[in-house]
């Protein structure tokens, strides 16, 4: 796009390239259930990671736990107001 810098007048614009479409509807059809595939694969490997994240807090969990039964000399947690 060029404009007048004194006048504010648009001199010239280049219309935007619209993307191509599909050449036929059974390609666009393929397309879409390939998207969805993605989408669903997608899915699984988030639901598998929040699964596994959510063993993994509960055995840290447990290990610092026993930690604490095992030595409960150590310093005890701080409490949020005493940051300032």
């Amino acid at each position: 796009m060029r404009v007048d810098a004194r006048t504010g007048a648009v001199l010239a614009h280049k219309e935007k390239e619209s993307p191509k479409g599909f050449e036929s509807f059974e390609a666009a059809v393929k397309n879409l259930q390939a998207e969805a595939g993605r989408r669903e694969a997608a899915f699984q490997k988030s639901l598998s990671e929040y699964k596994s994240q959510k063993e993994i807090l509960e055995k840290k969990f447990d290990e610092l736990f026993q930690r604490a039964k095992e030595d409960p000399s150590g310093p005890a947690p701080r409490h949020p107001f005493e940051f300032d």
